[in-house]
């Protein structure tokens, strides 16, 4: 699927899109995995609740501070969006039971760009166990 992200720095719930893609797909049981190919993103589970996602995003900026003299930053400044990536990861596995995303009751799936605005490509997966 294709993501545009509008901010440099930015958290995307994309939980009903990837929900979207499975129900397509059909498969009652196995699993899901959501992933992204970009080295400046990364794919997550945690709550879509306004003031933890503004949290996330200052953590992020206190833990990998722009501009802080990174190495990578002669190339193309923008190593700390790869570092926060680093740090979040590619890619979220997800069980699929009875057609449905094994989610928890507070539970969302996020994009997070580090290094917008873009046009991004996440993958999802879905392996059957049946």
């Amino acid at each position: 699927m294709q993501i545009k992200t509008g901010k440099r720095i930015e958290l995307i719930d994309i939980t009903d899109r990837v929900k979207e893609q499975l129900h397509e797909n059909g498969v009652q049981n196995g699993i899901c995995v959501i992933s992204t190919k970009h080295t400046t993103t990364s794919v997550i589970v945690n709550e879509n609740e306004s003031g933890l996602v503004s949290d996330i995003l200052e953590l992020l900026k206190i833990l990998v501070p722009a501009h802080a003299g990174y190495a990578h930053d002669r190339i193309d400044n923008n190593a700390d969006a790869h570092l926060k990536a680093v740090l979040l990861g590619s890619s979220e596995t997800l069980p699929i039971i009875d057609g449905n995303l094994h989610l928890g009751t507070w539970q969302s799936i996020f994009f997070a760009e580090m290094d917008g605005p873009r046009t991004r490509e996440v993958t999802v997966t879905v392996i059957s166990s049946e």
